[in-house]
């Protein structure tokens, strides 16, 4: 199993640090366009092998993509990140037609992969692989819900004052401050709905600091985060390389799903070897169907841009 990430920065490199740790993949190459810096940051992750128990080799190359050649997953980081004050959608002018050169580049070398886009704008950038690449769209994932739902059910715990383990709960719709839909009516503990456990106000708060958790640790860290990003696509990686058929809300390309068409929009999906499995229609609420609508509504206006 080869694994392709590009863009070597925080976010780059945590992926491959995690897919590492996690030893389930052969190779990782880390790509880059800056002279020698991917090769520094694979030479510093080798030498934690030993001390973090893995056999994964991790290859650094600048710009060239002939050694990404027989990757099963490609991840695309690459484009400027988020500074304090920017949203996600002013990076779109820059980080469009990297994406897309980065995208023709990988299918180049490697025809069967599967694609996972982290770079921002995520859905508009995910939509923009779609039309630029043709690839089928089982092969092409945005990665925004799976790490909007982790820092979702941080908040959860975070409320009840329990640990993470006990909690579950997801986050549909856009990837971005004003389109997230986090699912508070489907959220629970151990089973038992969260409301349970939680006041209406308190949940509410939880649903408000989920929706802006990447402009918080962006006003924080004066840059946007890594961690759990890197957590988040590994995750993905994981389970389309081991066929986990594990069950994640990504950006996917929707033909009629949810009432939706030619948008790229966060949803659940079952990921196994094939890449998305299958799209899984949960039913929303009024108020649920009236959101999802409105953070289409905001995508396609980013969509337009392109």
């Amino acid at each position: 199993m080869k694994v392709t990430v590009v863009g070597a920065g925080a976010v780059g490199a945590s992926c491959a640090e995690y897919i590492a740790i996690k030893d389930f993949a052969s190779e990782v190459v880390l790509l880059d366009i800056k002279e020698g810096y991917a090769e520094g940051k694979a030479m510093d992750l080798m030498q934690t092998a030993s001390l973090n128990g893995f056999d994964t080799k991790i290859t650094g190359v600048t710009n060239d993509y002939s050694k990404t050649a027989g990757s099963d997953i490609c991840v695309i980081t690459s484009g400027i990140p988020r500074k304090p004050g920017m949203t996600r959608e002013e990076l779109i002018g820059i980080n469009a037609g990297i994406v897309k050169t980065v995208s023709s580049s990988l299918i180049e070398h490697s025809p069967n992969t599967i694609i996972i886009v982290v770079s921002n704008p995520m859905d508009t950038m995910t939509y923009l692989v779609h039309k630029s690449t043709g690839l089928p769209k089982n092969r092409i994932i945005g990665m925004g819900g799976a790490l909007d739902s982790a820092r979702f059910k941080y908040r959860l715990a975070e409320a009840i004052g329990g640990p993470i383990s006990d909690v579950d709960g997801m986050v549909i719709g856009g990837h971005s401050d004003t389109g997230m839909i986090p699912l508070t009516r489907l959220a629970t503990r151990n089973g038992v709905p969260v409301s349970n456990f939680i006041a209406a106000d308190r949940l509410e708060q939880v649903k408000e600091d989920t929706k802006v958790g990447g402009a918080t640790l962006t006003k924080l860290l004066g840059t946007s985060a890594w961690y759990a990003p890197g957590a988040a696509v590994s995750g993905l990686v994981q389970a389309i390389a081991c066929d986990q058929k594990k069950v994640y809300p990504c950006s996917v390309l929707l033909e009629g799903e949810y009432d939706l068409n030619d948008i790229c929009l966060g949803v659940p999906v079952i990921l196994g070897k094939n890449g998305i499995e299958e799209i899984v229609n949960i039913p929303l609420n009024d108020a649920e169907k009236a959101n999802m609508q409105e953070s289409a509504d905001a995508v396609r206006k980013v969509n337009e841009m392109l």
